[in-house]
C-alpha cells in the first residue's frame, strides 16, 4: 500500500474504526514512515480541538432582536398592503366617477366610453385575483401558526 492509502485511514485510526488487521498494517506503516507519523499527529491535534468544541446557544437578547426584526417586517408588509388596498379603492372610486361623467357626456365617443369601462373592470378583476391568491397561500401556509 502507498502512503496515500494510509492517509485515507488516519481519521478512522483516530476514531478506533479500523479492524484488527487494518490496525496492525497501519501501525506497521507508521513505524517505518515518519512523514505519515507527523501527519497523524497533526490530525490528532485537529481532532482534539474539534472534540473540545461546544455548541453555544444564542442569548435570549439575540433571539428577541431576531423576532423583533421579523415582527417589524410583518408590520411593514401589512402597512404596505393596507396602503395599496386604499390606493386601489381610491383609484376605482375615481375611475367610476370619471366614467360616470364620461358616460353621461354625449360628446364623447362610445369607443372611449367602452375602453375606460374595460380598463376599470380589468383593474378590479386583477385586484380581486391578487387578494384571492394571497388568501389562498396564507391559508395553505404550514408555518402561519408557528410561535416562538
Amino acid at each position: 500500500m502507498t502512503c496515500q492509502d494510509y492517509k485515507d485511514s488516519m481519521m478512522a485510526y483516530l476514531d478506533n474504526e479500523l479492524s484488527d488487521e487494518q490496525l496492525r498494517a497501519f501501525e506497521a506503516h507508521l513505524a517505518s514512515c515518519p512523514k505519515c507519523t507527523e501527519e497523524l499527529e497533526e490530525f490528532r491535534k485537529l481532532k482534539q480541538i474539534t472534540d473540545d468544541v461546544e455548541l453555544v446557544e444564542p442569548e435570549n437578547r439575540l433571539w428577541q432582536q431576531y423576532w423583533g426584526g421579523v415582527y417589524n417586517r410583518i408590520e411593514r408588509g401589512i402597512g404596505w398592503v393596507v396602503f395599496s388596498v386604499a390606493g386601489i379603492l381610491l383609484l376605482i372610486y375615481g375611475g367610476f366617477t370619471a366614467i360616470e361623467n364620461v358616460i353621461t357626456d354625449p360628446g364623447i365617443s362610445a369607443l372611449l366610453k367602452v375602453g375606460l369601462l374595460a380598463l376599470l373592470v380589468g383593474l378590479a378583476i386583477l385586484f380581486v385575483s391578487v387578494v384571492r391568491e394571497r388568501i389562498f397561500f396564507w391559508s395553505k401556509d404550514r408555518y402561519k401558526d408557528v410561535r416562538r
